[in-house]
């Protein structure tokens, strides 16, 4: 039987799901009631919808770029 070897190693598709789920954890933080057109709800502002949902989001996209792009020691060694 043939060994397939992928492009991406374990840890690669480690630190992968490890972004996926912050990004999910970042689309989360965002979610909440909408405002009512009879009532403004302040609460659409709060400092999780507007900061710390976003910032959390966006770092695990800039995570997924790093775990997409780092290389594995054994790979780096095996080419040499």
């Amino acid at each position: 039987m043939e060994t397939t070897n992928f492009v991406l190693g374990k840890n690669n598709i480690k630190w992968i799901i490890l972004s996926f789920v912050l990004v999910l954890v970042g689309f989360a933080l965002m979610l909440g009631g909408s405002t009512d057109f009879e009532a403004f709800d302040p609460n659409i502002f709060s400092f999780r919808r507007i900061v710390l949902g976003p910032g959390c989001s966006f770092a695990g996209f800039v995570l997924m770029i790093f775990a997409i792009l780092k290389k594995d020691k054994k790979t780096n060694q095996e080419e040499k």
